[in-house]
């Protein structure tokens, strides 16, 4: 059975109908459903770009198939355990306190992905061993290079850490989009584009805090000011060390800006068939006025791992394993998902 994705496309190709308004409206009833703070916005902004086209058949068909659409992924997802109750219990003992601030996606593990058979189908390996060099050199180097007053950590790797500090779609849809634009993509090709980034996205968060709340490993903040019972004599203890910010409120391992960033440009790369693009830029929320520029996708994937590093955020082997994680992720869904309709459907 096609999917609403696959359906949609279909009918566009036989029928000839006006794609943008399919799109958009499509878009709208999507932000009507989960983020209602912005719907006034987003509907005014609708109208008047569906009134400069010119009515008719088409458009409006157009409009009665996006709303179905998004009406039908919707209810597909209406029980996809996003929203289920946080009863994410903290390790404790009777009587003894532990922080209190509510967990960040702790119900995720248990949510229905888009793409993945499983939340745990690409879930890595256990952390590293705390007896291990290796540990000793990432513990040693986040604690040089990640923390608040570091003397090591250049203005840039300062700037890069800041930069990175934002979070959600506007981390990583302005690549995609931007990428559509350069590439003068077509609106067909440019919906599954963006769509097959997003699913992605989206599957590598569930995986990523499958493996995050299935091995709990302790974040850089508590492995520092703990250093003198992890084992390894070559780990010491700093009593007052901060990371740049605060630190997100889930489990260290794996990095889950890192296994985003792979995801996302796993998919870029597999769509496009090269690492290489058009020049693309951002302006972090979180660095005001800091814009960065990129060609390459493995160079934009390898900024962001360094920065929760430098941010005090992520070890090293944490980053590299998120990495890792998100590009399968990213190919598994260029290879099963919204597969192009065979010639004789069209």
């Amino acid at each position: 059975m096609a999917t609403p994705f696959e359906s949609a496309q279909l009918i566009l190709k036989l029928f000839e109908l006006r794609r943008d308004p399919l799109l958009r409206e499509a878009r709208t009833w999507f932000l009507r459903e989960f983020h209602p703070q912005t719907i006034d916005d987003v509907k005014a902004a609708l109208a008047n770009y569906i009134a400069a086209i010119p009515d008719g058949a088409s458009k409006a068909d157009g409009i009665r198939l996006g709303e179905a659409v998004a009406a039908e992924v919707l209810q597909a997802r209406a029980n996809d355990g996003a929203l289920a109750p946080d009863a994410y219990r903290p390790k404790t003992g009777p009587g003894v306190y532990v922080p209190t601030p509510i967990t960040v996606g702790s119900t995720w593990p248990n949510m229905t992905p888009f793409a993945l058979e499983k939340p745990s189908q690409f879930r890595p390996g256990p952390p590293i061993s705390l007896e291990s060099t290796e540990w000793a050199t990432d513990y040693n180097e986040i604690k040089e290079y990640g923390g608040k007053t570091s003397a090591k950590r250049s203005p840039q790797q300062t700037e890069t850490a800041r930069f990175w500090l934002m979070v959600g779609p506007r981390a990583y849809h302005p690549l995609p989009s931007q990428i559509v634009v350069a590439k003068q993509m077509s609106v067909i090709d440019s919906a599954r584009f963006m769509a097959l980034v997003a699913i992605a996205l989206t599957d590598a968060s569930i995986a990523v805090f499958d493996a995050k709340y299935h091995y709990e490993f302790w974040r850089p903040i508590t492995a520092i000011r703990n250093g003198d019972i992890d084992g390894n004599p070559a780990t010491e203890l700093e009593a007052t060390w901060q990371p740049i910010d605060n630190t997100p409120m889930h489990p260290e391992y794996p990095c889950a800006h890192c296994i985003q960033s792979g995801a996302a440009t796993a998919v870029i790369e597999g769509l496009l068939g090269s690492a290489d693009i058009p020049e693309v830029s951002m302006t972090s929320s979180t660095a005001p006025g800091v814009t960065h520029l990129w060609t390459n996708l493995g160079a934009f994937a390898d900024e962001i791992a360094n920065a929760r590093i430098w941010a005090g955020f992520h070890y090293r082997f944490s980053t590299r394993v998120g990495t890792d994680i998100g590009r399968k992720i990213g190919h598994y869904v260029v290879q099963s998902v919204m597969q192009p309709l065979p010639l004789t459907a069209r």
